[in-house]
């Protein structure tokens, strides 16, 4: 009887333990289980994301062909400013307001065929400084431009800040920057494929960080911005911003193994929205209170760019991977 009795005790024992053991999917917090039941956002996101990758597809197209239409009818795939293309900036601090299509427009009867950009500097609404450039960079020209500038805004050209650069300058430091730029992202794409090692997820990580600079490309095209040193430096910028990202989500979706798929998605969208909306509300901040124009474009390219990156990492890498790791499960 006693060893019966003790038999019977092993058993319940056994049995309790097999009820305790938890299953990979219920390591994942139950939150997001529920959410995703809840949320009819969350649950189109979970079963359409073959559909959604239209839509970053689609806007990389229509990206590439901007680029296009401006490199046929310009000669060149951005618009450029005076510090890359050489020419004159004159940037006269003050709050006088000007009626700047008006004033553009007496420069250029005055001195026609030059490219004229005319541009007004603010600093929470209030505005600081009026910044115009010329393709100009003779020093005949420049002299007959300034006094010029004096006549049609009334203002002392002793309170001018010049900055001239020539154009076969500008072009060269072109040639060399986009070149760094270049290297920079193929010393990326290498890291990238040696930290993961297979051949799709870095791909994919690469093709979204691509996918950032075209687009953001484009925009800065439709938004007629003319492109400085800033502004490249603010495209070296955006190639580790949109990495780190793809990265997180790469690293959680191919090296974790606790719960599903979509509930590593979700936890690396926690982080990675996260990290994106407290860097694109620091950028607004600056955006709205200074009144430099070195970082005015810096912070607006990069706001663009992680804008795009938004969709490309959420939407581009995240059908990727999820499409890798099915194709992969099955075979």
């Amino acid at each position: 009887m006693g060893k019966k009795r003790l038999r019977k005790i092993r058993n319940r024992n056994n049995d309790t333990k097999k009820k305790v053991q938890v299953s990979p999917q219920e390591i994942v917090p139950k939150d997001i289980r529920r959410t995703k039941q809840d949320n009819v956002f969350l649950e189109f996101y979970d079963k359409n994301y073959k559909m959604l990758l239209i839509i970053p597809f689609v806007i990389l197209i229509l990206a590439l062909g901007q680029i296009a239409f401006q490199t046929i009818t310009t000669g060149e795939f951005i618009s450029r400013g005076v510090s890359l293309t050489g020419g004159i900036t004159v940037t006269i601090p003050t709050d006088k307001t000007f009626d700047t299509a008006n004033l553009k427009t007496q420069l250029l009867n005055q001195m026609p065929g030059r490219d004229i950009e005319i541009r007004v500097l603010k600093s929470a609404g209030t505005q600081t400084a009026v910044i115009i450039e010329s393709d100009i960079s003779d020093i005949e020209n420049t002299n007959e431009f300034v006094d010029l500038v004096e006549k049609e805004t009334g203002i002392n050209q002793n309170d001018y800040n010049l900055d001239v650069m020539g154009s076969s300058l500008g072009e060269s430091f072109f040639r060399e920057i986009m070149f760094a730029l270049v290297i920079a992202f193929i010393f990326m794409g290498v890291v990238v494929f040696l930290y993961f090692r297979t051949l799709v997820p870095s791909a994919a990580v690469i093709l979204a960080a691509f996918s950032d600079m075209v687009v953001t490309v484009a925009v800065v095209n439709i938004m007629e911005i003319k492109l400085s040193t800033a502004g490249i430096a603010a495209f070296l910028m955006l190639i580790g911003y949109s990495i780190d990202t793809d990265i997180l989500l790469s690293t959680r979706l191919l090296k974790r193994k606790d719960g599903t798929v979509f509930e590593r998605v979700i936890q690396s969208a926690k982080t990675g929205l996260t990290m994106n909306f407290s860097t694109m509300s620091a950028i607004i901040v600056i955006l709205i209170f200074s009144n430099s124009e070195v970082l005015t474009q810096i912070m607006t390219i990069l706001l663009i760019g992680l804008t795009i990156d938004i969709i490309n990492t959420w939407i581009q890498n995240v059908g990727i991977l999820r499409l890798y790791l099915e194709r992969k499960k099955s075979e």
